[in-house]
């Protein structure tokens, strides 16, 4: 399957990804840390998106999707993966759409962690006084969702449009529980999903 974790800044894509994968066996492919790896590994994909990062600009969209194709080309990623940070826009999901109809695959489901604005803003502000982040700010919050309303809410209607099963999970519960919600979902609602979310990362408490 290739799973395509979304939600708002705050909503705990990154803590559920990790999660899950924990769970599924799973890879938890997370742009940033791909990058950051491909960099560090001195790759051919890593020396062209090295000057583009170290520059403080975005990496283009078609680097992007060869960085992901690469990985998802790798021996533990054939089952498939846990998309987090990805795609971000409509043309980013097109693009990656066509790269993974090139080898025969598709996204099988988007799970959608529908969070209120004021619950991840009072999340990254919290996260922001617990972890000293300094992009954590209350005007960076604000800049941070007029992005995502702009340019990242869309993508979850063109999944829909395009008939990809889309999944929407409230994501203010205790973490344990979302978990759960998302492991039976994937399970096909078969049941089990809440005892593994109480198992996976029990020491992890926050979003």
């Amino acid at each position: 399957m290739i799973i395509v974790l979304f939600g708002p800044p705050g909503s705990g894509k990154g803590t559920q990804a990790e999660r899950i994968a924990a769970v599924t066996g799973t890879p938890h492919v997370s742009t940033g840390a791909i990058l950051r790896d491909e960099v560090a590994r001195n790759t051919e994909l890593g020396r062209e998106a090295s000057p583009i990062m170290e520059s403080g600009a975005l990496v283009p969209d078609d680097l992007m999707v060869r960085i992901i194709e690469h990985r998802l080309a790798e021996p533990d990623a054939q089952p498939g993966v846990i998309l987090d940070g990805f795609p971000r826009t409509v043309p980013q999901a097109e693009a990656l759409d066509r790269m993974l109809r090139r080898n025969g695959r598709e996204v099988s489901v988007v799970i959608y962690l529908d969070v209120a604005p004021e619950m991840v803003r009072e999340r990254i502000l919290r996260r922001a006084a617990v972890d000293g982040r300094g992009d954590d700010t209350a005007e960076a919050f604000t800049e941070r969702m007029r992005v995502y309303t702009r340019e990242t809410a869309p993508v979850v209607d063109h999944y829909a449009a395009a008939g990809v099963r889309v999944e929407r999970v409230d994501g203010a519960p205790a973490i344990d529980e979302v978990t759960g919600r998302i492991l039976s979902l994937l399970e096909g609602g078969r049941g089990g999903g809440a005892e593994a979310g109480r198992a996976a990362v029990s020491g992890d408490r926050s979003q």
